[in-house]
């Protein structure tokens, strides 16, 4: 019995792991994650949702984290049928009512400069800036790259 109970709360507290979110005013930020990196590697994104439930258009502005020596917002864009990465000038939008997904080959937030590996299972701080509602500060969650679809 203590085995099945221990399984029971490992399994729902996985499941809170991997459905975290957070609410900054009217913005819901949804499930920050970010995939599993090689050592070597000094970049790494960060991927999450952004629902705008107010009635005043509001933008993501700044991202920062201690885990990276910058962060920045940016987006993938169709170059002569070659995509590339492009930072994102004056922040993203999201208009009352709209859902915002960063997501692999969409937006997302560059890490730029890691200070150590994004392991699976590690989570590190993340603030977001937004210009109306101001400044939150999230825990993002490294998951190994086979869970990318799922978000």
């Amino acid at each position: 019995m203590k085995r099945f109970a221990a399984a029971l709360l490992g399994l729902c507290l996985s499941g809170l792991a991997a459905a975290h979110s957070f609410q900054l005013g009217a913005i819901h930020i949804g499930h920050p994650w970010s995939r599993a990196m090689p050592a070597a590697s000094q970049t790494g994104g960060v991927y999450l949702s952004l629902e705008n439930q107010g009635k005043a258009e509001d933008k993501l502005v700044s991202a920062s984290t201690p885990r990276a020596e910058r962060a920045e917002l940016h987006t993938h864009v169709n170059d002569n049928g070659v995509m590339r990465m492009r930072k994102v000038e004056g922040g993203v939008a999201i208009a009352p009512g709209q859902t915002v997904k960063f997501a692999p080959g969409s937006y997302h937030i560059m890490l730029m400069g890691l200070k150590q590996p994004l392991k699976a299972g590690d989570r590190f701080p993340l603030t977001l800036g937004f210009e109306k509602a101001g400044q939150v500060e999230v825990q993002v969650v490294v998951q190994d790259g086979a869970d990318d679809h799922a978000h």
